[in-house]
C-alpha cells in the first residue's frame, strides 16, 4: 500500500508540474532595427500590451530595437536557432527567408506612385504569405515607410552624377554586380554601418528612407537629397511558426487582428513622418533636389538596363514577371478610367 501512495504522489506531483508548464506565458522575443521610441517601437509596445489583456497574460511580446540582436540576416537566423521567436525586418531580412518579397523593392523606378505599389503588394501578399508559411514563419502584418530616397555628400542628380559617388547597397553581392554593370561605384554594407562610413568617406552617397536618415542623423554629413522615387521600402513582422502554434488556437485570430491594425497604424504614419523627416531636415540644412525631366529619363533608362539582370538574379523570375504584369493591369485600368 505504502508503494500505491508514493506512486500516487508521485503521479499527482508530476501532473502538477505539467499543468504548471502549460501555464507558463509564451514569451516572444522581437528583434529589430528600429530605433527605440519611435513610432515602430511604439507600436509594437501598443501591441504587446493588447497581447497581454487579450490572452490574460498568457502572451508575451518583449521587443529588442536597435540592432541589439545584430543584423537582420542574424536576427533571421537567431529566429531558426529558437533564440528569437519573430522579428520586425525590412526586405533585406525577409529575402533571406523567402526570396520572392524581392519584386516589392529591389525593382527600381517600377512604381510611379505608392497607390500603384499598394495595388500590386495587395494581388501578390495572399501568395507571399504561403511561400513565408511554407518556410516555418508566420506572417503578423505588414508595413512599409514610404520612399527611399538618395541622400548625397555632394548634390548629386543623374546616374552619371551618382556614379562618381561612393553608394552604398545592402549586403549582396548580387546587387553590387548589378549597380557595377550600370555604371555605378557600389559599397556593400550593413544599415548600421553607414553613420560612421559617411563620416570616413568609405561611403559618399546612399538610399535611404528619410524616416532613417533623420533619426541616424545622415543628413547632417550627406546633406543633400534627391527627390527620386526609387523604390517604397517594405518590411513585416514574422513570428516562427512553431511559437505562434504554442499559442491557443482560439486566440490567434485575435491576436492577428491586433497584429495587423498595428501594422496599418505603423504604414499610416511612417508615410505620414517620412514627408515630416524630410521637413526636419531641412530645417537643419538638407537640401532637396527635384529631379528634371530628361533626369528621369535617364534613372528610367539606368533601370531598363539593369531589369534583365535583377530578373532571375535579385527577384525570382516568376515575381518578377507577375510584378510587371500587374503594373501594366494597374496602368491600364486607369487609363480606361479616365
Amino acid at each position: 500500500m505504502r508503494r500505491i501512495f508514493r506512486l500516487l504522489t508521485a503521479g499527482l506531483a508530476l501532473t502538477s508540474v505539467v499543468a504548471s508548464g502549460a501555464q507558463r506565458p509564451v514569451r516572444i522575443n522581437l528583434g529589430t532595427l528600429a530605433p527605440r521610441g519611435s513610432s515602430y517601437h511604439q507600436a509594437l509596445q501598443k501591441l504587446a500590451q493588447e497581447w497581454r489583456k487579450s490572452t490574460n497574460g498568457a502572451v508575451r511580446l518583449v521587443i529588442y530595437t536597435d540592432g541589439s540582436q545584430g543584423s537582420e540576416e542574424d536576427m533571421v537566423r537567431l529566429m531558426r536557432l529558437g533564440a528569437l521567436q519573430a522579428g520586425l525586418l525590412t526586405v533585406s531580412g525577409l529575402k533571406v527567408i523567402e526570396p520572392s518579397v524581392t519584386g516589392l523593392q529591389n525593382m527600381p523606378l517600377v512604381f510611379r506612385s505608392l497607390d500603384e505599389f499598394d495595388y500590386v503588394f495587395s494581388k501578390l501578399r495572399p501568395e507571399l504569405e504561403a511561400r513565408m508559411r511554407a518556410q516555418g514563419f508566420e506572417t503578423l502584418f505588414w508595413a512599409d515607410s514610404g520612399w527611399i530616397r538618395f541622400f548625397s555628400v555632394d548634390k548629386a542628380i543623374t546616374p552619371d552624377d551618382f556614379s562618381k559617388e561612393k553608394l552604398f547597397v545592402w549586403s549582396d553581392p548580387k546587387q553590387v554586380e548589378i549597380m557595377r554593370a550600370i555604371g555605378q561605384n557600389p559599397v556593400s554594407l550593413e544599415t548600421a554601418d553607414i553613420p560612421a562610413a559617411l563620416q570616413t568617406g568609405l561611403i559618399t552617397a546612399a538610399p535611404l528612407p528619410p524616416i532613417l536618415a533623420l533619426s541616424t542623423q545622415v543628413d547632417r554629413k550627406a546633406n543633400h537629397m534627391l527627390k527620386l522615387n526609387y523604390a517604397p521600402l517594405l518590411g513585416a513582422a514574422v513570428v516562427t511558426t512553431e511559437t505562434w502554434s504554442k499559442i491557443p488556437i482560439d486566440k490567434r485570430a485575435e491576436l492577428l487582428k491586433e497584429a495587423q491594425a498595428a501594422g496599418a497604424t505603423i504604414r499610416e504614419r511612417s508615410r505620414e513622418e517620412s514627408d515630416e523627416a524630410v521637413k526636419a531636415m531641412q530645417a537643419r540644412g538638407l537640401i532637396v533636389e527635384d529631379v528634371p525631366p530628361e533626369a528621369q529619363a535617364e534613372w528610367e533608362a539606368a533601370a531598363a538596363r539593369a531589369y534583365p539582370m535583377i530578373r532571375g538574379s535579385l527577384v525570382p523570375a516568376d515575381v518578377f514577371d507577375q510584378v510587371m504584369s500587374l503594373v501594366h493591369e494597374y496602368r491600364e485600368s486607369r487609363a480606361t478610367a479616365k
